[in-house]
């Protein structure tokens, strides 16, 4: 059977012990396996108290984040490793083993032209330090692509496999996103098999970032992909009832969503049961 998880952003836009709480509370009442956490400020995350909550209402937890505005790695690689180092040690301490996202940038941050050859290598020597780091601890890292309109660095399943095969670390995985992929890729299937056994990891978004099943996203073509490579990651709902003020400049994340948290976690996880039970996921 399929494991399922949500992300946070369901529930809550910031990460707190009250909201962690909430969230935990939410994801639990949802019957999902996993609760995704934004470890956007790692500094600030009670890894030990969120490890317990999480055990006490029988789900597991993953981690995923992306840079802040002053370790974008190409151009303070430094920051972004000491950032990322303490992202490791708070995952660890949490229990779990996986850190994903936008590993690699800022989201927002555009230099008004394409990535070079020397940021690029900055990204693979900085992050094959961090995937060297995640193995001693036990935790895969999952590389995310983004659309052009937060990142240039790495917008397509095709940029990030290359980025993964040249850092060559046996717990690197790509991180895919079908929101981003509405946005930068040319269908839905291809990517996923492109990517085969490197797909780790998926975070199934509509193309408004509501309710899936709604919006212009064609779930078909995702579970058809995901079905032919054998994916056994877990399938996890990403849906934004909540904003988050570190991410709302680069997601423009003005409007009010049209849901509630627990409509977009009941609808939306029930939604992605009947369609991996429909291709048979493992």
């Amino acid at each position: 059977m399929p494991t399922f998880a949500a992300h946070a952003f369901i529930w809550v836009g910031e990460w707190n012990a009250t909201t962690g709480l909430e969230a935990i509370r939410g994801a639990a009442d949802a019957g999902v396996d996993i609760l995704e956490i934004p470890l956007l400020r790692p500094a600030e995350f009670d890894a030990a108290l969120v490890k317990r909550q999480l055990a006490e209402h029988g789900i597991g937890g993953a981690c995923s984040l992306v840079l802040p505005a002053d370790a974008h790695m190409p151009a303070q690689p430094k920051a972004a490793l000491a950032f990322l180092t303490l992202a490791l040690d708070q995952v660890e301490t949490l229990g779990a083993t996986y850190l994903g996202g936008v590993l690699y940038a800022n989201l927002g941050h555009l230099t008004r032209q394409p990535p070079t050859a020397d940021e690029r290598a900055t990204c693979i020597e900085v992050l094959g330090q961090v995937a060297a780091e995640a193995q001693k601890r036990g935790i895969t890292l999952g590389i995310e692509p983004v659309n052009r309109y937060e990142t240039y660095l790495y917008n397509t399943a095709s940029d990030t496999i290359k980025l993964i095969d040249a850092i060559g670390a046996d717990n690197v995985v790509l991180h895919l996103d079908t929101y981003h992929m509405n946005i930068e890729e040319q269908g839905f299937s291809n990517p996923i098999t492109q990517a085969g056994k490197r797909l780790g990891y998926i975070h199934l978004s509509e193309s408004d970032r509501g309710l899936v099943g709604k919006g212009n996203v064609r779930w078909d073509e995702v579970f058809a992909g995901l079905a032919e490579v054998g994916y056994t990651g877990p399938l996890v709902l990403e849906s934004f009832a909540a904003v988050n003020p570190d991410l709302i400049g680069a997601t423009c994340m003005w409007r009010e969503a049209g849901y509630t948290g627990a409509q977009l976690a009941r609808e939306g996880i029930a939604f992605l049961r009947d369609r991996a039970a429909a291709v048979g996921l493992p």
